[in-house]
Parts: C-alpha cells; sequence; structure tokens
C-alpha cells in the first residue's frame, strides 16, 4: 500500500523534526507554518540535520534532496489537510490554541484521518473538547529532538477508540520510533512526570543549602545516571532487592521534597531573569560558546547512540538488548 500522508500543524522546535521522521521513511508530508520566517526556514533546518546525520554515518535510505522532496511547506491548513492520514499538531503549549487547532482539524480532515498531539503535559481529553469526533484524537508525546530520541508516549484519552491507537502505535513503530502505551491521560503522562521529580529534588537540595547547582549535576551525571540508559528504576530496584528498596524508603521518602510549588531559587531567578541559555545566566553563567559546547556535546551524544543502534538493529539485535 502507498505510505500514509502526513500533515504537521507547527514547523518549530519540534514540528520540522516530526516532519523530518516521516519523509525520512518515505512519506508525503505537509508541514503547515503560519510564521513566515519559521515557515521559510523548516527544510533548511531539516537539510542540516541530515546532514550532521551522514555526516556521523547515519543511513538515511535515500539522498538529502529526495528526502526533502518528499516535504511540502505551507501557511494553508486547509489544503494540507484535505487528504491527510494522520496529523501531529506541534503548536505552542497552549491548551485554548490547541483546542481551536483540533477543533479546525477535525472539520477540515478526512473522516477516517488520525489526528495526534505532541504536548508534553496537557491532558489530550482537553485538548480534544472543543472537537465532536473525539474518538480519533490521541497523544504522541515526542521527545526533542524528535528525529533522534526514539520514544514516543502514546496517550490514550477518555474517547480515544482503540483502533486510534493501535494505528498511531503502528505507524510509529514503522518510522523506527519506540512508541510506549500510556493508557491514563493524566497531566505530565510518564516521562515528564518522572523527569519533573527529579528536577523537583534537584532544586530543593539547591534551595535547603545541600550542595551547590553543579554538583547536583556531578552526582547524576558521574553516579547512578551512568546506569540509567541499561536499568530503569523498577528494572534497579529488582537487582537490589524490594525488600531492601522498601526498608531506604521506609526511612528516606519522609525527607524528599513533596511541595507543590516551584522551588524558591528557581522562582527567584526567573524573577530577576536569569533564565538560563537564553539570558546567559541561569545557575551559573553561560557565555555564547559554554552555550554553543553544551549544545554540540548532547547533539554528538545523541547522534552517535542513534547510530549505534542502527548498526545494532541492522546486525539483528532486539531493541531489548539496545543501550
Amino acid at each position: 500500500s502507498p505510505p500514509e500522508r502526513i500533515t504537521v500543524i507547527g514547523a518549530g522546535l519540534m514540528g520540522h523534526g516530526i516532519a523530518q521522521i516521516f519523509a525520512v521513511h518515505g512519506h508525503p508530508v505537509s508541514v503547515v507554518e503560519i510564521n513566515e520566517g519559521t515557515l521559510s526556514s523548516a527544510k533548511a533546518r531539516v537539510r542540516a540535520n541530515l546532514t550532521t546525520m551522514a555526516n556521523h554515518g547515519i543511513d538515511l535510505g535515500a539522498d538529502i534532496e529526495e528526502i526533502l522532496g518528499r516535504i511540502n511547506t505551507t501557511a494553508g491548513m486547509a489544503a494540507a489537510c484535505e487528504d491527510c492520514d494522520f496529523v501531529f499538531e506541534a503548536v505552542f503549549e497552549d491548551l485554548e490554541l490547541k483546542q481551536q487547532a483540533f477543533a479546525d482539524l477535525d472539520r477540515l480532515c478526512p473522516q477516517e484521518a488520525i489526528l495526534c498531539s505532541n504536548t508534553s503535559v496537557i491532558s489530550i481529553t482537553e485538548i480534544a473538547a472543543k472537537a465532536k469526533h473525539r474518538e480519533r484524537i490521541v497523544g504522541t508525546h515526542f521527545w526533542n529532538p524528535p528525529y533522534l530520541i526514539p520514544l514516543v508516549e502514546v496517550v490514550r484519552a477518555e474517547g480515544t477508540a482503540d483502533w486510534c491507537t493501535t494505528a498511531t502505535y503502528d505507524i510509529l513503530a514503522r518510522v523506527g520510533k519506540h512508541p510506549v502505551h500510556v493508557h491514563k491521560d493524566v497531566p505530565g503522562f510518564v516521562g515528564n512526570r518522572l523527569q519533573h521529580a527529579l528536577w523537583r529534588e534537584a532544586f530543593a537540595i539547591i534551595d535547603e543549602g545541600i550542595c551547590d547547582p553543579a554538583t547536583v549535576d556531578e552526582v547524576i551525571r558521574d553516579g547512578f545516571g551512568l546506569r540509567l540508559p541499561i536499568l530503569g528504576p523498577v528494572e534497579t530496584a529488582d537487582m537490589v532487592g524490594l525488600d531492601l528498596t522498601l526498608a531506604i524508603h521506609n526511612y528516606i521518602l519522609k525527607h524528599i521534597n513533596a511541595d507543590p510549588t516551584p522551588s524558591t531559587t528557581l522562582r527567584a531567578k526567573v524573577a530577576a531573569g536569569e533564565l538560563g541559555f537564553k539570558s546567559g545566566r541561569g545557575f551559573r553563567e553561560w557565555p555564547e560558546a559554554d552555550i554553543a559546547e553544551s549544545r554540540e556535546r548532547l547533539l554528538n551524544y545523541l547522534i552517535n547512540v542513534y547510530a549505534e543502534r542502527q548498526r545494532q538493529s541492522k546486525g539483528g539485535e532486539s531493541r531489548q538488548d539496545r543501550p
């Protein structure tokens, strides 16, 4: 059968990367963006991504120009939606904006098209609230950068049909992603609940003067963080013993931060305009050279992991055996 026709709403940080995933795997993709500058640069950003990957020895399966030829960029949503099979929404994280987007998509897209939201934390049920055909709306939370990080959380809303989640899971697996089912539509889904639980405790440690911010990162990077690509917390608990895990929790959980309000240090820094990379100062000073080095270090790491997984996949190893 011919490859499914994909429409991506939004060409920004996540949208162009999602478009790239499907174009690499042979799908025709329409990218819709109302900001002229973002729209005009979308294919150039995809080209840069693909060039970097190719330079690191990653097999793209086709010539870069051929892949780019599968992507059409437009400011007109109606035409991009009229014959699509899947829509992936990647607009700004604002509930009202997303609700309106899905009400429009529900009206414009073919009845059998599946409508997916890339929100990272907002309830899919709330996003779908103004749409008529809620059974075809599902969450697909990609992680940044989406073309390198394999995981996608497939989130079932209250009205999502089984056929919708099954078809979404299937197409994501076919384009090389690692989809996982999230059975309850809760704020933050799975990944961000885990991530921000860690961040809350990290910031609380700084608030309480237990150690400085640099030490927090060192403890994670050079300590238990080294295990995380191989062992998640559940498997680690089984390895060390659930009896020991219970004993530790009985002692330590009452000492771990459970405050529902954000860190005092975090709030103070935001109030002072100390926003991190974007302002040149956050928990530390960030000269432009350090920002560039940090971004490059992360990108190179993710590309190397991607390349290694691709090599292992071609060698016939199972997903469970991959790093």
